[in-house]
Parts: structure tokens; C-alpha cells; sequence
């Protein structure tokens, strides 16, 4: 990670559109970035395209960036964080008449087998699993509501979407994901039994 000044030094350059600056931004916030995308989609290569347009939005409008706080770091993460958000937020958009909803009770969730039993022993990774599992609507809706802490109508507003449907879809993924905890939670029972 860069520091306040590395980073300092970087953000003016990209504001200069040197190649070197964004490229050191792009590989020092990538991991970041990333872990922030993925949370939106199902496939590595949808994350990606998030993550590349987020960071072509972020050097194009650096420019205008001013930390909102003494550490300029931890602001920039803020700043590089809601811009892939709304850019997660323009790609579902643009997808979302293109994709066929999965009905959630037939869909299948594969895990590694756990020696030691359930919640305790869930890693990130598995719970992001579980996430990208869900249809597209119910993803995007879930991490808007709990992890970005998005209103049912800022997201309705945001996805063209009624309050309502906002509801309903966050009421169903957290339905459909304690359906796959607790199956999680069955199988490693039965492997320790």
C-alpha cells in the first residue's frame, strides 16, 4: 500500500495522465478494488470489467479528488470504493435485461468439505460464494442494503426499481442464503458424524 505522500505523488501524476502514475495506482488498489467488485457479480470476468471501468472513471475524474480527511489514504479508499460501487451499480443496469433470473430453490451450491462444523469455520471466500450464487437482483440489492448501507429507496432510485421489489429481493437473498448456511451447515454435520 502506498503512503499518504507516495500516494499524493501518484494522484498528481494520474491527474497528468502519466501512464507510470496509474499504473502504480491501479496495481497499489487493485486488491481493494477487486474485493469490492467481486462482491456484485458471479464470474471473475464481470468483476474485472467492473474493476476497469471503475478505474477508468477514477482516472478521468482524479482530478477532482480532495481527501475528505486528514488521512488522505483511507479517503482515497472511500473515494475508489464508491465509484465501484456505482459502477457495479451501471453494470447491473446495463445486464439486467440481459440476464435470465435463476429460480434460487433449484440452484446448487457446491462447497469444500469442512472438517470442523458450520458457522464458526465460514471463510470470506465462502460467504462471497455463497453471495455470487445469488441472482443477479437479489446480489446487487443485498450488498447495497447491508454492505454499503444503501436506503431501500436510494437503491430503488438507483436500479429503476420500485421500494417494494427493493424489499422483496433483500427479504429473498437473505432467505435464500440461510437456506445455504443451513444446508453448509448440514453437510459438514454429516461428514463429522
Amino acid at each position: 500500500m502506498l503512503t499518504a505522500e507516495e500516494l499524493n505523488l501518484q494522484i498528481r501524476g494520474c491527474a497528468l495522465n502519466q501512464r507510470e502514475s496509474q499504473k502504480k495506482l491501479y496495481n497499489s488498489f487493485y486488491g481493494y478494488a477487486m474485493s469490492i467488485c467481486d462482491r456484485y457479480t458471479s464470474r471473475d470476468e464481470d468483476a474485472i470489467e467492473i474493476l476497469n471501468d471503475g478505474f477508468l472513471k477514477i482516472f478521468k475524474e482524479i482530478h477532482q479528488f480532495k481527501p475528505a480527511y486528514a488521512d488522505v489514504v483511507s479517503s482515497f479508499k472511500g473515494w475508489l470504493r464508491k465509484i465501484m460501487v456505482y459502477t457495479a451499480i451501471d453494470h447491473f443496469r446495463k445486464n439486467q435485461k440481459h440476464s435470465n433470473v435463476i429460480e434460487l430453490e433449484s440452484a446448487v451450491v457446491h462447497m469444500p468439505v469442512e472438517t470442523e462444523t458450520a458457522f464458526d469455520k465460514i471463510s470470506y471466500d465462502e460467504i462471497i460464494g455463497f453471495i455470487q450464487d445469488l441472482s443477479p437482483a437479489y446480489r446487487t440489492v443485498l450488498n447495497l442494503f447491508i454492505v454499503e448501507g444503501f436506503s431501500h429507496e436510494e437503491i430503488a432510485t438507483q436500479l429503476d426499481i420500485s421500494i417494494g421489489t427493493s424489499k422483496s429481493n433483500l427479504a429473498k437473498a437473505r432467505k435464500q442464503l440461510q437456506k445455504i448456511l443451513f444446508n453448509q451447515n448440514k453437510i459438514s454435520i454429516a461428514q463429522n458424524a
